[in-house]
């Protein structure tokens, strides 16, 4: 089961990039909305590291 949790901690970086591009694309559009976008890659680079930290440290405690 960790080797799941392992590939979906990549899955939020995926996210961030999708974003991120959406976000350059929405930004001549709608600022506003291209804000938000950048907010919610940011937040999912957060979630990355977040779950790879306390992944790890379960892994170590179970050892």
């Amino acid at each position: 089961m960790s080797k799941f949790f392992k590939y979906f901690e990549y899955a939020y970086l995926i996210f961030a990039t999708a974003f991120i591009i959406t976000g350059f694309i929405e930004l001549s559009k709608n600022p506003n909305q291209s804000y938000m976008l950048f907010g919610m890659a940011a937040v999912a680079v957060f979630m990355f590291f977040f779950k790879r930290r306390f992944r790890r440290r379960f892994e170590e405690r179970n050892k």
